[in-house]
């Protein structure tokens, strides 16, 4: 190896670690901010001294209700990527096999209409389930949530079947099976990856939403976990509880992170399945 091949890849392992440390940084300190004690939250230094859990203990209080928003955050992250996947999975069949006028058109709507800012429906949803009975339910949550996840899961869905050649069905509907049959028995089998994919995005995306859980509810025993560190009190009216909303935030975080270290090899084998057809 050369001197300048050994530059750059010097050079390409020092930007990865850059890279990595400026996504971790922020992680890292809400972690060691957890770890202080009260007094000591605003010390600067890169380690906790004493290390406390006391964070923790305040977190799981039971005056904080924080163990049955963990709860609410799964069932509707659970439902919403449910919901999301069975349509997006016929949707985006049908967007890939089947031909039609404007229907790139039609995709590009499906897509734009995840681009509109939360805040901008939120307004108008709230009035229409005030009408309806629907706040402080799980609905009201599930359903405007899926206003950003589906259209992101029948993109990337659509996308992936692309990628599968026509001839598959085609084999197995000269071997029997009707066109249902093949796309149950051959497609969804060989797209598990790309769909794993998107559950796994539409999930996080469902367990991190937070404005639209935090109009639709008033109530802490149907809030998210997002909104109820939002709303974590401290020992006084004035005091905010900076140390038991770090510890929250790690205890949020560390089932997605969880999540795709176990399931990493799916999530890139998805986003990168087809890329050489």
């Amino acid at each position: 190896m050369t001197i300048s091949a050994k530059w750059r890849t010097w050079l390409l392992y020092a930007g990865v670690a850059a890279v990595v440390a400026y996504c971790l940084a922020p992680f890292y300190w809400m972690l060691v901010s957890s770890l202080r004690r009260t007094t000591d939250i605003f010390d600067t230094s890169l380690l906790p001294s004493p290390v406390s859990f006391e964070n923790y203990r305040a977190v799981f209080d039971p005056s904080q209700g924080f163990g049955r928003a963990l709860l609410n955050s799964l069932i509707v992250a659970g439902i919403t990527t449910v919901l999301a996947l069975l349509l997006a999975t016929f949707t985006a069949y049908a967007m890939a096999r089947l031909e039609f006028p404007f229907k790139r058109l039609v995709l590009t709507l499906i897509i734009a209409t995840s681009m509109f800012p939360v805040v901008s429906i939120v307004v108008p949803l709230l009035k229409l389930f005030t009408n309806i009975g629907w706040i402080n339910t799980y609905q009201a949550m599930i359903v405007p949530s899926m206003s950003f996840t589906l259209p992101l899961a029948v993109w990337n869905l659509t996308t992936f079947f692309r990628q599968m050649p026509d001839e598959l069905e085609h084999a197995a509907m000269i071997d029997g099976c009707t066109r249902g049959q093949a796309f149950r028995k051959i497609i969804i089998p060989l797209a598990a990856p790309g769909i794993f994919t998107t559950a796994i995005i539409t999930f996080i995306a469902a367990w991190n939403e937070f404005l639209i859980a935090l109009s639709m509810t008033n109530k802490p025993d149907i809030q998210t976990a997002p909104v109820a560190i939002s709303k974590f009190t401290g020992a006084t009216t004035y005091e905010t509880p900076f140390g038991s909303q770090m510890a929250a935030g790690v205890l949020v975080t560390i089932p997605l992170v969880i999540m795709v270290l176990l399931f990493q090899r799916r999530i890139v084998a998805g986003l990168t399945a087809g890329a050489a057809k």
